[in-house]
């Protein structure tokens, strides 16, 4: 019989010897015993505690919560020392996003980011190698989506991905990058909680909706002055990512809508929220929807003559928005996600170039979709063809100067550009006069 059978039917062995099966629990009685003796004699060894070395009842109680915001996602895995390939022909980078230049919501971002592609090309690429983006893209992104995007990571070799016009595709690159460790610059979600799931390989430019919340929550509650506030949002994902954030700011300051009304995407009748806003008479409406929804809304508002003052979310300071609600745009406030008016030359540069491509100012998905790409051939540049250390690049180049600012990363790698508060004029968003100080906020 060997040992092992003798162990499985006899008992255990320990130092040599053979513990039948009955033995067992006077074992470890015995070794319960000894270790109780060892440690009341360390006890009796150490002096008593005094009352001004015993911990205090919050240094005894640990925290029942993980602030994921105050630490860094770090990568620690393998893969820097992976030499480059040899002998390509381009470097290719992932577009999750329309490539159709004449798409309502997302063509100027395609647009923005070919215009870095190119003007990197016209440098010399890398070592004179260019850069080639390969797009992808789904309506139905949970779909068709999925696989295209596993395909241009798996199949076609990209080296980073960028895009994703809305949260819940920034959501879907994300899970397959985090699998695939491949970098991923996200440059039109406001949504915090693709950060917050602690993943090293996401990096979001635009400014989250808890910085956008704290510039309009002071806005609202100074407008309305004491009186009612309805809020308006639509069922959508980023929706209601947004309105989460702006009742808690609400809150904050003890300020509570009287109404939370919520309109389904692609609704076309508004009678029922338009009524109950009639009967309130409120001194201020906070709408919290998509581009086209918010411009419905306001037009509708605007036909049943009800002249509250309106605030808007990041949609709001999307050209489509402006575009399709016209005149009724006017006088909405929004947040100003970057300085149109600025007066950096790269920036004036761009927006030239914008125009002759678009026949239109740029929104600021389109910028963020210019410096993500940007940012991203930068890092490419400094880190070689080596997709952790092109994440590890795109890290430490926080502090980068970029067309929409400064952009530095925050430890869960969302950037904490400041977000102000605006006016829409002639389908712009444009600064507001406002004499409330709380009309500036960073990302924290």
């Amino acid at each position: 019989m060997s040992a092992h059978d003798s162990r499985t039917s006899l008992g255990v062995s320990w130092a040599g010897a053979t513990c039948p099966r009955p033995a067992r629990s006077f074992v470890a009685l015995a070794l319960v015993a000894v270790l109780a003796g060892c440690a009341a004699v360390h006890q009796a060894d150490e002096p008593a505690a005094s009352d001004d070395d015993r911990p205090t009842p919050e240094a005894q109680t640990p925290s029942p919560f993980f602030e994921a915001r105050s630490q860094e996602a770090v990568y620690a895995g393998p893969g820097r020392d992976t030499p480059p390939p040899e002998d390509l022909a381009e470097i290719r980078i992932g577009w999750f996003g329309p490539d159709d230049p004449q798409h309502p919501t997302a063509g100027a971002m395609w647009q923005a980011a070919t215009l870095a592609v190119e003007e990197a090309n016209r440098a010399g690429g890398l070592d004179g190698v260019p850069f080639r983006l390969l797009a992808c893209w789904s309506e139905n992104p949970w779909g068709s989506g999925v696989r295209d995007v596993t395909r241009l990571v798996y199949d076609d070799q990209v080296w980073a991905m960028v895009g994703a016009p809305d949260g819940p595709s920034a959501h879907l690159v994300e899970q397959i990058t985090a699998k695939a460790r491949l970098p991923f610059l996200s440059c039109a979600s406001t949504d915090k909680t693709a950060n917050l799931a602690n993943v090293p390989w996401i990096f979001s430019l635009v400014p989250s909706d808890d910085a956008i919340a704290r510039v309009l929550a002071p806005a609202i509650a100074d407008q309305a002055g004491g009186a009612d506030i309805v809020v308006v949002s639509a069922t959508d994902h980023d929706s209601r990512m947004a309105v989460k954030e702006l009742l808690v700011e609400l809150k904050r300051r003890d300020v509570f809508p009287t109404h939370h009304l919520n309109i389904r995407p692609g609704a076309g009748d508004f009678s029922r929220q338009l009524e109950t806003i009639r009967q309130a008479d409120p001194g201020a409406l906070a709408l919290i929807a998509g581009p086209v929804d918010s411009a419905r809304f306001v037009k509708a508002l605007q036909q049943a003559g009800q002249t509250v003052p309106v605030f808007g979310g990041p949609n709001m300071a999307r050209r489509h928005f402006a575009d399709l609600a016209g005149r009724a745009a006017g006088g909405v406030r929004a947040p100003i996600m970057w300085d149109l008016e600025n007066n950096d030359p790269r920036a004036k540069a761009f927006i030239i170039e914008c125009v002759e491509r678009t026949g239109d100012f740029p929104d600021y998905t389109a910028v963020y979709a210019y410096d993500a790409m940007s940012l991203l051939i930068e890092a490419i540049s400094k880190a070689g063809l080596n997709r952790v250390r092109i994440r590890d690049a795109i890290r430490g180049l926080s502090g980068w100067e970029g067309v929409t600012g400064t952009i530095t990363w925050d430890p869960t790698g969302q950037n904490t550009g400041a977000v102000t508060l605006g006016v829409v004029r002639k389908g712009r968003v444009l600064p507001a006069p406002c004499s409330s100080s709380h009309t500036r906020s960073r990302t924290r």
